[in-house]
């Protein structure tokens, strides 16, 4: 055959294009099964295929691209962290690729070996859990990323987070100064370190401010969702628990709890208040409008793009955290406690 293309690789291997483009570089042959990969070099082989010198250059030329990955392109928390990142790249001359996952670790897998295929220069990613393999993977093969809002716990990646610990704090803070005593957490998953953060600062003001301690008052959701905010308040409501406000672990699951005041002909704040956190857009033209906890997404965008930038320059840089200030936002969607 003569000139055989990456295509023609892949079709005497049995896998799509891109798997073969990915397993036949090294720097991303590890997302691939070994014996695909193996398959997929022997047929280049039988071949007789040589990558194009434009491509194979690229191994050592700079892109001047880098990927984002982000789990949900639907929740609002990301397009300013988005705008953030592109105001800077385009400042640097870069160019940048989003790709979406869904909060599936097999999409997620496969979208992070696309984007390397492309020989994208370095990652920011908004997708990590505590336990995170593929992160893992990839920091061990030298993959430049930083991550943004989140933290895993057994790799060393640059961060860069809102101060979601002093948030909460004023949250809570906020509540007990109007009067309430029995506060419940809407608590986001346990399996990201947001949620984990988040929570254990709703038990330490509510323990540091005197209120009252009780496990009935943390329900923990799944997922950062409206759905899952109205499943888990509907739960706390069912099992008869008592409280006046709730601190919400995101804006969508305050979203969660407005749906359960309407079919439930709750009263917010007469009967309920609520406060959120992000600080999404159009939360004022709720009604009542959100109270909620203020992150600087678009700050957070800049500074991670300046970080991976940086990493890419200067390959020694050690990995660092920046911890951004938040700040409270009272709307009508707090006020006192009334007798209910």
């Amino acid at each position: 055959m003569a000139n055989p293309t990456l295509r023609d690789v892949a079709e005497a291997a049995g896998v799509h294009a891109a798997t073969a483009s990915r397993a036949l570089n090294p720097e991303t042959r590890g997302l691939v099964n070994a014996e695909t990969a193996r398959r997929v070099m022997r047929a280049a082989e039988s071949l007789g295929y040589v990558p194009n010198p434009i491509a194979r250059s690229l191994k050592t030329a700079r892109s001047r691209t880098i990927g984002m990955v982000l789990p949900d392109l639907m929740n609002p928390l990301f397009p300013p962290i988005v705008r953030g990142v592109q105001d800077v790249l385009r400042e640097a001359g870069y160019s940048g690729l989003i790709v979406n996952t869904d909060n599936d670790p097999g999409v997620e897998r496969s979208q992070v070996g696309s984007l390397l295929s492309w020989h994208v220069e370095g990652l920011i990613v908004a997708t990590a859990l505590l336990e995170h393999p593929l992160l893992e993977e990839l920091h061990k093969q030298k993959v430049k990323m930083v991550l943004v809002n989140r933290r895993p716990e057994k790799v060393e990646l640059p961060t860069v987070t809102p101060d979601d610990a002093g948030g909460v704090e004023m949250a809570v803070r906020h509540l007990a100064g109007l009067g309430h005593r029995r506060i419940l957490h809407l608590a986001g998953p346990q399996t990201t370190s947001t949620g984990v953060i988040r929570a254990r600062a709703f038990s330490h003001a509510v323990r540091d401010l005197g209120l009252e301690t009780d496990p009935a008052l943390v329900e923990r959701c799944e997922y950062w969702s409206e759905d899952e905010g109205a499943r888990a308040l509907t739960a706390v409501l069912d099992r008869g628990t008592e409280f006046t406000a709730v601190v919400a672990g995101n804006d969508l699951i305050a979203l969660g709890c407005y749906d359960v005041f309407a079919t439930r002909g709750l009263r917010c704040p007469d009967d309920i208040s609520v406060v959120g956190f992000n600080d999404m857009p159009f939360l004022d033209k709720l009604r009542p409008p959100l109270t909620t906890v203020s992150a600087p997404h678009h700050q957070i965008g800049v500074e991670a793009c300046r970080m991976l930038l940086e990493a890419i320059s200067e390959k020694a840089r050690p990995a660092r955290s920046v911890l951004l200030p938040v700040s409270l936002v009272a709307r009508g969607s707090t006020a006192a406690p009334t007798s209910r």
